[in-house]
């Protein structure tokens, strides 16, 4: 099987889209599947693009973004078939659908991606208070990608269902396979069960791991550690990728370390020691599309704390890798599920090794990659 593999971007940037691109193209040629890398992409330029942006950003105070504007899409498609026109594949795929939106070619379109343009829209900060301009490409983008394709494959229910919900697509064409971990992982159950063993039982390590201090629910991650403290549990939260937004001097259980990047050999590291150490990943996130960080957390036997919004219960099941919490929670809810397991040790330790078992089964690229394989066959055969 030979498969062009379009992105707007270098699929070899392990910086862009949080490492997806690659990931995603890797778990494929891991499945021995032949790849035609067609990317990056010239972006169409334009001053009436820029005028547009200055005028509803500064001038509107409303959000416009020009990578869905459809002569955009028309030029990216123009590349692509210019590029195809040289090579010879079986399948044209894409971890996004603003490339593939106008794109028209006689081989099967697929993507695999973690939302809608329509899910998007008012979850996620930079998709709020967009220009009526922006909503209307964007959902005539995001239809015509999912007319256009053969298999739309999304990282989770929440996704999927954005697309039935609000573009009417069949729901024979939309298929669910999660992401895996951006974190090569050669770890066995014992190597967890060791890992898990070395955490301190009468400590509560909390590992806060985002850029986005409001949207990944920071605040929340530090009143539980407050509030556990208060109830005399021993509690450290560590901050990682972003700087608190407190009034105030941060308490002494709180320790920042900043934005430590994984595309270095001495940030890996770093990464993998305090995952590996935490007895929780706590991300009460307001709104999440997936959420690697809680699979590469599950790679190291550590289970995960989160809230129960977009794609974050396809990971997330409770009692089996962590536990979800409704976005209106109390903190008193969070501090007795973590306090009552901590109570009883050998139960976190059941938590922890499960955690493990559900990175093993389901949240690795090895068994992603098998079933896009599989769907990717399947379409052809």
């Amino acid at each position: 099987m030979k498969v062009a593999y379009i992105t707007t971007y270098s699929a070899n940037d392990i910086r862009q889209w949080s490492g997806l691109g690659y990931y995603i193209s890797q778990s494929l040629k891991d499945q021995r599947i032949s790849l035609v890398h067609i990317g990056p992409l010239k972006e169409k330029k334009s001053l009436l693009f820029s005028a547009r942006q200055r005028l509803y950003n500064h001038l509107l105070n409303k959000g416009y973004l020009r990578e869905r504007e459809p002569s955009v899409l028309e030029y990216y498609a123009e590349q692509i078939i210019a590029n195809l026109s040289t090579v010879d594949v079986d399948i044209i795929f894409s971890p996004s659908t603003i490339p593939i939106a106008y794109l028209q070619c006689n081989q099967p379109i697929v993507f695999w991606t973690d939302a809608t343009f329509g899910g998007m829209i008012d979850f996620y900060p930079e998709f709020s208070n967009l220009c009526k301009l922006t909503i209307k490409n964007g959902n005539e983008m995001e239809k015509a990608a999912l007319d256009r394709c053969k298999l739309a494959i999304y990282s989770s229910e929440w996704a999927a269902k954005t697309a039935i919900d609000n573009y009417d697509v069949r729901r024979s064409k939309v298929k669910i396979v999660p992401f895996g971990a951006n974190i090569n992982c050669d770890r066995d159950f014992d190597d967890i069960e060791r890992i898990v063993d070395s955490r301190p039982s009468n400590k509560c390590k909390l590992l806060f791991l985002g850029v986005d201090w409001i949207r990944k629910g920071g605040s929340i991650a530090l009143d539980v550690a407050k509030e556990l403290n208060k109830w005399g549990l021993n509690t450290e939260l560590t901050v990682v990728g972003c700087q608190p937004i407190i009034k105030g001097e941060l308490p002494s259980y709180v320790r920042t370390l900043g934005y430590i990047s994984k595309a270095t050999k001495e940030g890996l590291l770093q990464i993998n020691r305090l995952l590996a150490e935490s007895h929780f990943l706590i991300l009460p996130s307001k709104s999440e599309a997936f959420g690697v960080v809680f699979c590469e957390a599950n790679s190291f036997g550590t289970p995960c704390i989160a809230t129960n919004v977009g794609g974050i219960p396809t990971i997330i099941r409770d009692s089996i890798n962590g536990k979800l919490f409704s976005k209106d929670a109390d903190v008193a809810e969070y501090c007795h599920y973590i306090f009552n397991l901590l109570s009883n040790y050998s139960h976190y330790k059941e938590l922890a090794l499960s955690s493990f078992k559900e990175y093993q089964s389901r949240l690795n690229w090895s068994v992603a990659g098998k079933n896009v394989k599989k769907l990717l066959t399947d379409i052809i055969s």
